[in-house]
């Protein structure tokens, strides 16, 4: 099992950028896939980002494709996703996720995500 805290989100200006980062518990974080969504208000929650257990493949929705990028540090036990050229549009809450192993995992599907943080909150103004 996981737990996951993020942190990073805040205020922030169109085009502007913020790091938000996922800290991990557990021994095995470097087995699981990890995710970034987020929720909107009004909305459902949305696939946002995500990385496989070794950092080899990364995965984005066409939204941030070019402006956002996630990396992972196994050592840290860390994940984080770098967003640059803020919108308002990407105003939401922002969750970290994790795929357990050996379950299967189609990246842009929430519920195929087995652990998630709190969530923090990024909100980008005009």
């Amino acid at each position: 099992q996981v737990q996951l805290v993020e942190s990073g989100g805040g205020l922030v200006q169109a085009g502007g950028s913020l790091r938000l980062s996922c800290a991990a518990s557990g021994r095995t974080f470097s087995s699981y896939g990890m995710g970034w969504l987020r929720q909107a208000p009004g909305k459902e929650r949305e696939f946002v980002a995500a990385i496989s257990w070794s950092g080899g493949s990364t995965y984005y929705a066409d939204s941030v494709k070019g402006r956002f990028t996630i990396s992972r540090d196994n050592a840290k036990n860390t994940v984080y996703l770098q967003m640059n050229s803020l919108k308002p549009e990407d105003t939401a809450v922002y969750y970290c996720a994790a795929d357990a192993p050996s379950t299967p995992w189609r990246v842009g599907v929430p519920d195929d995500y087995d652990y998630w943080g709190q969530g923090t909150q990024v909100t980008v103004s005009s």
